[in-house]
């Protein structure tokens, strides 16, 4: 992989620098962007049709084939990720087109997704801009000051069978199929085209390979990639040590260094999520291309203090539910129990 070389960069030792340290690698490369089109998107038609021919013999067989595949839309959303923000291709043009078409196999409207996601990098960690492009996060304060179904509710939603699996299926499948609040002419237009772009990509597998084998192989994909994907999004801001801060308080350098994790992956899962676990870098600039990431990480000393979220560290992020504004930390149900225990009164 071609990358920027180091006598061309100069070292960054104050984040008050960050523009430098990202600046060398803001460029996208032609040739690497198309080597990612031909190792994600191409190889997750490949596998539809492993996948259908897998069908003959077990669907056990299928259903573990979909894992992979799940990788590779990952990996391809990663793409239409990128093109969302400008940093795929030079051309905006290219850019919106491939973002579009990606957005079908994902069932993400592109347009709107990118405005929200927008609003996802301008707010994220400000806890007075919370709300749009997230994943739901209260204070204790405003949980204890929620009525008793209100608390029930999120903590449904907050459970992780509902978090990583049944939530991410429904919100692909439904929810990304009707416009919400705050959406615009060309918002609500991509929801309608990308809605219209679905039934022809389904009626066309279909044709293909049939509508019950279509069904049975487009499912667990699905099921699996939203999984993934939301679980990544999660601990990528839901981890021991992040950052929420009142608007008057929130730095943008800090949002994206401590409020964005440095997931330290094993090399496969990597390759698979798109570099996307150096997301402390991709939130400092957007406008670098995903296989850069790693690259801008390692070279400049800006990065060399971030502390690296493990799997295990994703395991227990899974716990957290509330931000804690006294002890500035993510925080489970049994914290509230407990701090609830210690403000009772004495019984004599």
């Amino acid at each position: 992989m071609t990358v920027p070389t180091s006598p061309d960069i100069q070292p960054v030792e104050d984040k008050k620098d960050w523009q430098a340290a990202v600046a060398p690698f803001q460029e996208p490369n032609l040739r690497l962007s198309i080597m990612q089109i031909f190792t994600s998107i191409v190889p997750f038609f490949v596998m539809m049709v492993v996948m259908y021919w897998s069908l003959s013999v077990s669907y056990w067989l299928t259903i573990l084939l979909a894992i992979p595949t799940a990788g590779f839309v990952m990996r391809s959303f990663i793409i239409f990720h990128d093109c969302g923000h400008g940093s795929f291709f030079k051309s905006r043009r290219l850019n919106n087109a491939l973002g579009a078409f990606i957005g079908l196999i994902t069932f993400t409207p592109y347009y709107a997704w990118k405005r929200s996601h927008a609003v996802h990098h301008a707010s994220s960690g400000d806890l007075d801009r919370r709300g749009r492009g997230d994943v739901w996060t209260i204070t204790v304060r405003e949980y204890l000051e929620l009525s008793p179904l209100m608390r029930l509710w999120y903590r449904i939603y907050r459970f992780p069978l509902t978090l990583f699996f049944l939530g991410p299926w429904f919100n692909f499948i439904v929810i990304q199929r009707f416009p919400i609040q705050g959406d615009g002419p060309r918002e609500k237009r991509s929801i309608m085209e990308t809605n219209i772009g679905i039934v022809l990509f389904t009626l066309v597998g279909m044709a293909i390979f049939g509508v019950g084998e279509y069904l049975l192989i487009y499912t667990p994909i699905i099921f699996f990639a939203s999984s993934l994907g939301v679980f990544l999004f999660y601990v990528q801001h839901n981890f021991e040590g992040t950052y929420w801060e009142h608007h008057d308080n929130w730095n943008y350098v800090d949002a994206a260094l401590h409020g964005s994790s440095y997931l330290k992956l094993p090399r496969i899962l990597q390759w698979f999520s798109g570099n996307i676990g150096f997301h402390h870098v991709h939130h400092l600039s957007p406008r670098i291309p995903n296989y850069y990431l790693e690259a801008c990480h390692n070279t400049h000393p800006l990065f060399r203090n971030i502390q690296p979220l493990t799997l295990w560290g994703c395991l227990k992020a899974s716990t957290f539910r509330l931000w804690d504004e006294d002890s500035h930390q993510m925080v489970g149900l049994k914290f509230v129990k407990e701090l609830q225990a210690q403000k009772q009164p004495a019984v004599s």
